[in-house]
């Protein structure tokens, strides 16, 4: 019961946190991303408490995570000319999704050191 409730809470108060001035638009992103859980519905059985997702679950893998990681340092790109507004929003956005999953593959790891 905990895991899901850090699910939901941690993405909001990194939100809260980091992403002050837009902070709601930013959990909502964030907890948007904890629907790659669905790749739990190819696993049988699709629910088993004693199994470790990270790894175990096509999103849930290294090179995922790795895809991840990159979304998320998206802003911390150089570029060679400055971005419209367009494609700064779609940073902005693919930057949270890529926060949110990495938070979401934290919490799914924590559960394997149990």
């Amino acid at each position: 019961m905990l895991h899901l409730v850090l699910h939901v809470a941690l993405p909001a108060l990194v939100a809260l946190a980091c992403y002050r001035p837009r902070w709601r638009g930013a959990a909502l992103i964030m907890l948007a991303t904890m629907a790659v859980d669905v790749d739990h519905l190819l696993a049988d059985p699709v629910y088993d408490p004693q199994r470790c997702s990270v790894g175990f679950h096509p999103l849930h893998t290294l090179p995922a995570v790795a895809l991840y990681a990159a979304l998320a340092a998206l802003p911390l790109l150089p570029r060679r000319k400055p971005l419209g507004p367009a494609p700064r929003r779609l940073v902005r956005v693919a930057h949270l999704i890529g926060v949110g999953l990495l938070i979401h593959m934290a919490l799914d790891g924590g559960d394997c050191l149990l």
